[in-house]
Order: C-alpha cells, then structure tokens, then sequence
C-alpha cells in the first residue's frame, strides 16, 4: 500500500500516551532524537519507513490502518463548509485544511457542526418555516447527526461486529436456511414466537413485549423478513452494548439517540445476517458479484452493498469502496465512503453520474468509469431497486444503489473484466456536485459554483450562459 508523505502526529501522540511514557522515553524507544519525535507530533515532520517499522514493532502500530480515509472524510466535509460565500475572504490552502484535519480533527468537526448550523438557521429564516423555527435546537437535524456518526466511525462498529460474528458461529448449520435458523434462536435463547400476518402495507415487524410474540409481514421480500428476525435479535441481544455506544456518541437531542438505536440495531442484524470473516471471504471469491452474494447470504442487494461499505475491521479490511442510496429526486438517503470520493452534504450529486441513469434501466448493473477532477478514477456501477410489500395495489418506492471503487481495486471485481481501464479517454468526468465543482466547460452545469466568479458575454451563447474566470 503506498501511503506517500505519513503526517499522523495525533496517532504518535496518542500511543505515547497510552504507554505512559515522556517524548524522551518514547524517542529512546524507536531510536530516534526527542527533537524530530517532537516534530513528528506536531506534524511537522512525516514519519520514515523507519520509524513507521519501529512503531509496528515495539507498539503494535497497524500500518494498513493508516490510509487516509478518515481524514479524507474530514478535509472534505471541511473543505465544502469552508467554500460557502461567508468565508470568502478566508482562502485556505488544500495544506492549510490537511493540517487542520490532521492536528486538531476535534475542532474540524465543531466547525464542520456550526456551519450546518448556520446553513439550517439561514434556510429557516429564508423560507419562514415556522415549524423548523421553533424546533429546538439549531445544530443538524437528529437523522443528519446520526448520519455524521457513522460516516466518521468508517461505518464501522467493531464492538456490534464482533458481538455478531460471534453470535453467527454455528448458528447457520447445514441444512438449515436463516430464517429457520434465526426463528429457532428466537425461540430457543429468548422465547420468543414468530408468527406471520397478510396485510398490504402493514408494518413489516412487529413485536408484543408482553406476549413475546414477533409478527412478520409474510408479504414482504424473504430478505427482508430475514433481516427482520435479526434485528428483533439484536434488540434481545445487544440492548447493553448498543446504549454504551449511544451515551458515548453524546448526541444533542434524546431523537437523535433514538435514531441511532435504530440504526446500531440495524447494523448488528446486517453483520449477523453477513458475519465478517464469511462476507469478506465470500465477497473476495465471488469478486463481490452483490447478486451471488445476495443470493449466498440471503440478502437484498441494498444490504449486500450497505455490508461492503462496513468492511473496514482494523487488520482485516476488505476493499475500500464507496456505497450510495438515490430516489428519484436525486436525493442521497444512504451515503457511505471509504475512498476519496466524498458525496456531497448539501444539494443534488453530480448530474453526470451514472447512478442517474439506472433509473432508466429497469434491472441490471450500469457501469462507468469516472475520474474526478482531482484525477482520481474510479470504477462506478448503480442497479436500480425496489422496496414494498403486497400485492398490485401496495405503494413500491424505487431507488438506485451506487456503489464502486477506485480503479486500482478494478481487478477484484467482476464488473470490469472487459472495460478498458488502462484508457484514460474512457473515463468520464465527474465531481461531487456543482456547487463544488470547477470544471468551466461542463455542460451539465446546473449552477455555477460557490467559490467561481463568472463572466457573462452578451455576444456569446454557449450551453450555459457564462464562463467561470
């Protein structure tokens, strides 16, 4: 893995810290002077090859856990608050914000927070939402603080992951598909029935403490029942350890915790329904084909997807991908990413995304590839779906799952076997979304961009009308 120039002062920091020890001590330790370990710390000085080895080992320092992906999260959530034309007099260089994410990532994240901040105060006052004024509170909506939580956990919760795993082993017997095998822990740990009920639109589980009787909506998809009975588990199983994590996580309002609940049970139902070491070996055999691995796991292709997106245990991580949820709105429900590409926080993705297209394609994976406009390129694929119950009268709701990867992990999934990746002609542009983005000549242009000035010709009609200075 190439890592480049390694800033992790915080990280040194951190586990000198942890193993008690003054910056002599820990200089002495891996042989090298107090004045460049102090350096290091303050990132001013990268790491060498050297002393990266020797943290590895008289420290147990991972060095695949130094990827840049959470700091990656960071500089761009940083970068798009800052591009908002109230910090116009304040330019940062790309160096300037790398150093602020790297050195104080606390203080990154309360400015990222009080821009949300201003932006929903600003909305209110513009539209006279009288509703959203007087709610309390002025910071992220409860869902969008729940959201931030796991995008910069890496979508990852390791205490829930092993929990489930460990829970899995030997629950999936031979002979034995999930469903059954999950209705008889039910039964058999928690003495719980599961009964099944036909009703269009109807709830899709619901559970009768004093009875200790799970219903199931029998209309609703196989996967979906399935992921049902694991997420009644988890409710069972890992109430304790899912409200640690919630009172840690310090959330503002008691919604935001409430959602969060939810969310952390969802997570231990996927990764019970999908144990790690299973999934990851399985989506490294199968080239992670999400439709073999619904098929394998007994799972929709939006939790496969959602899955891939959570396999980031520290020592054993899968590939690093990016995963997505549209409506037809163009509204990003679900955004996750581990790789640089970063979704944007506010307003519509990208016009030329292929995730857009596959709602005009009524099964199958769209494939593109993209580069980005700092010249990173990826492998982009988007499969349209499906959520509903019942029969012809039952309300379906369509989405898109856009997920993919950088074009130097092409080659472990099976989607690229006959695209062209070593031509860079076939790569179309991209960005994050216009407000963002600087290419002048794109004429997908939906409005120019916050930080852009422009210029407007009475004597010229191009397919926008103005160019960017």
């Amino acid at each position: 893995m190439a890592l480049g120039k390694l800033f992790i002062g915080l990280k040194v920091r951190e586990l000198r810290v942890v193993s008690q020890q003054t910056q002599s001590q820990f200089a002495k330790r891996i042989g090298i002077s107090t004045s460049y370990l102090n350096q290091i710390e303050n990132n001013q000085r990268p790491v060498s090859a050297a002393v990266l080895l020797q943290l590895a080992d008289k420290f147990n320092l991972d060095i695949s856990e130094l990827s840049r992906g959470e700091t990656d999260r960071l500089l761009s959530a940083l970068s798009e608050a800052l591009a908002d034309p109230i910090f116009e007099s304040f330019s940062p260089s790309l160096q300037e914000l790398k150093l602020i994410s790297q050195n104080a990532p606390a203080l990154a994240h309360a400015l990222v927070l009080a821009h949300q901040a201003y932006r929903r105060k600003s909305e209110q006052l513009a539209s006279l939402d009288h509703d959203r004024e007087n709610a309390p509170g002025l910071g992220a909506t409860p869902y969008e603080e729940v959201r931030d939580f796991f995008h910069f956990v890496d979508n990852y919760v390791h205490a829930l992951d092993i929990l489930a795993e460990t829970l899995a082993a030997g629950l999936y017997g031979a002979g034995f598909d999930r469903k059954s095998a999950l209705v008889g822990r039910l039964k058999g740990q928690f003495g719980v029935s599961v009964s099944f009920a036909e009703t269009n639109d109807g709830p899709l589980r619901h559970y009768d403490r004093d009875r200790k009787v799970l219903t199931l909506n029998r209309l609703s998809a196989n996967p979906t029942q399935v992921f049902q009975l694991a997420h009644q588990i988890s409710q069972l199983h890992a109430a304790r350890e899912i409200e640690e994590i919630v009172q840690r996580a310090n959330f503002r309002t008691d919604e935001a915790k409430d959602i969060c609940r939810i969310g952390l049970h969802n997570y231990f139902a996927g990764a019970l329904v999908m144990p790690y070491s299973d999934f990851l070996s399985a989506a490294q055999k199968l080239r992670h084909d999400i439709e073999l691995l619904s098929a394998r796991f007994e799972a929709s292709l939006e939790q496969v997807c959602h899955r891939l997106s959570t396999l980031q245990r520290p020592g054993n991580k899968g590939v690093p991908i990016f995963f997505a949820r549209i409506d037809r709105a163009g509204n990003i429900t679900k955004r996750h990413s581990a790789t640089k590409l970063q979704f944007a926080r506010f307003g519509a993705a990208c016009p030329l995304w292929n995730a857009h297209r596959a709602f005009e394609v009524p099964q199958g994976i769209i494939r593109q590839l993209a580069e980005t406009p700092d010249g990173v390129r990826y492998l982009c694929l988007a499969t349209q779906t499906f959520k509903g119950t019942g029969g012809f009268a039952a309300t379906r709701t369509g989405y898109v799952l856009a997920f993919g990867c950088e074009v130097s992990y092409a080659d472990q999934f099976v989607y690229a076997d006959d695209l062209a990746i070593g031509e860079r002609s076939r790569f179309e542009p991209i960005g994050i979304s216009c407000r963002l983005c600087e290419r002048g000549n794109c004429p997908s242009r939906a409005v120019p961009p916050i930080r852009g000035r422009l210029q407007v010709d009475p004597d010229i009609r191009e397919t926008i009308p103005y160019r960017l200075a």
